[in-house]
């Protein structure tokens, strides 16, 4: 299974933030700075995360964006699906169905086999994945593009 972009940037977020209380609030900015990559795709993956209630952005002066404590405490399995979706990994259905849909096993198995990527990061928090040697390394990024 493959994660889009998208999540892939989230999830990059989610760890940056994660570990800033280290050298303060962080903007969007930043972040996307910190991650090399484009402002503009950061700043959809934070409004999402500030939609599902994982991070919290504070305006004003002294502002920037924070964990919740749902964000600290959340498992991956649960952020993944949430930004992934649990659409079956094949479309079997749709404007030319698969001929095979009634009768294949193919799809079961993939479908068991999404429920175990899953499963493997549902007891991962996002505490466990900014854990030292990743945490160090995520405090040190700095921005490296000039938008």
């Amino acid at each position: 299974m493959r994660l889009t972009k998208f999540t892939d940037l989230a999830l990059r977020a989610v760890m940056r933030l994660a570990v800033s209380e280290e050298d303060g609030l962080l903007t969007t900015r930043q972040v996307a700075e910190a991650m090399d990559v484009p402002y503009a795709h950061m700043a959809k993956a934070i409004t999402r995360l500030q939609h599902l209630g994982v991070v919290e952005a504070r305006r004003g002066r002294g502002g920037g964006l924070g964990l919740t404590v749902l964000g600290r405490r959340a498992s991956v399995g649960w952020l993944v699906r949430e930004l992934e979706g649990e659409e079956e990994v094949v479309a079997c259905e749709g404007d030319t169905p698969c001929p095979l849909r009634g009768a294949c096993r193919l799809r079961g198995a993939l479908r068991d086999a999404q429920r175990a990527f899953y499963a493997a990061l549902d007891p991962l928090t996002v505490a466990d994945v900014v854990a030292s040697p990743t945490g160090p390394v995520l405090v040190g990024l700095i921005g490296r593009r000039s938008d």
